[in-house]
């Protein structure tokens, strides 16, 4: 799938939570959350490392409601959590992708149905370097011609210089150091899907396993690059503006991505085993409520991305069968 069809069919749902990205403020139309009772037990979540943090802070806050309930998370990358549904060691699966074809095969195999998925927030994927580069905004195509061997994108040639991505002076000799993520990672095939037109990344990019990591590296290369979720960036890098479809360099914020402009934006989901025949027991249900509540959604701000309005919130607990 290119970049732009991609992006097209993602903007759709993306744009439902313009209002409360935009300000970086919870939509009050959300409940706050209120607990019931007799909620215990434990709980695991084996994904994304991208939703390693917010995962964290989502536990921390539904613990405070329910101390009697242990949550373990592990965040190895979005290719372990299909597996670990399918043999029933989580009950949460966190991607930063949506699931393939081929990953929801194998689930209804098993299980004779669909797995589903809460869209518990937005990330826009940054482009970070160090923060003394001064490079200032990159397109999608230029982008494809430093991290890709294939150029689907259409660049005459790859990009190897910071000259060649337009800077002059000192910087224009300098090489391009490329840090990414490993093939486990939903941010590894998200950035090839849309930023490399669905190529082959170059065998110079850096695999990384995991976010930080990414961010490490460009922190510490002057001619580094990478790409990371935005929520990772720190003082040490800077994320470089992408231009999107209206041809204007726009920053990963949360107006640009759920308008459509910033070019690099998705959704992050929670995939998870629900029998479309039985109701959700309160352990997992209640943990769904708590996601789309003001506290929860309050925890994605906190972990630096982009929070969702009640729109999707309703969507998705309906999905659930946990919508009053």
């Amino acid at each position: 799938m290119k970049a732009k069809t991609y992006f097209t069919a993602l903007t759709a749902g993306l744009a439902l939570a313009t209002a409360a990205s935009a300000q970086q403020k919870v939509d009050p139309a959300l409940a706050s959350y209120k607990p019931v009772s007799g909620v215990s037990g434990n709980l695991t979540s084996i994904g994304s490392d991208t939703l390693n943090n917010l995962m964290t802070y989502w536990a921390e806050g539904y613990r405070k409601f329910y101390p009697n309930v242990n949550i373990q998370i592990q965040g190895a990358g979005s290719g372990t959590a299909p597996p670990a549904l399918v043999q029933g060691t989580a009950q949460f699966g966190p991607m930063s992708r949506p699931m393939r074809g081929t990953e929801i095969e194998g689930f209804e195999k098993r299980f004779g149905y669909k797995p589903i998925a809460i869209r518990g927030a937005i990330d826009a994927l940054g482009v970070f370097v160090h923060k003394d580069n001064p490079v200032t905004c990159l397109s999608l195509q230029q982008l494809d011609a430093i991290f890709s061997s294939t150029r689907a994108g259409g660049a005459k040639a790859a990009i190897t210089t910071w000259g060649q991505a337009g800077l002059k002076g000192e910087w224009a000799k300098r090489p391009i150091s490329k840090y990414g993520r490993n093939s486990a990672s939903g941010t590894y095939g998200y950035f090839k899907e849309v930023a490399l037109f669905g190529g082959d990344y170059a065998a110079d990019v850096r695999e990384q396993p995991g976010s930080s990591t990414v961010i490490q590296g460009v922190a510490a290369d002057i001619n580094g690059i990478g790409y990371s979720g935005v929520g990772y960036g720190t003082a040490d890098v800077k994320a470089v503006q992408v231009s999107g479809p209206d041809g204007k360099c726009h920053p990963p914020s949360g107006q640009a991505a759920a308008s459509g402009n910033y070019p690099i934006a998705r959704f992050l989901y929670i995939y998870v085993n629900r029998n479309p025949n039985q109701a959700m027991e309160p352990l997992r249900g209640e943990f769904v409520r708590y996601v789309y509540s003001q506290q929860g959604q309050a925890d994605v701000i906190r972990a630096g991305f982009f929070p969702l309005v009640k729109a999707i919130a309703d969507q998705d607990l309906k999905a659930f069968g946990l919508l009053k």
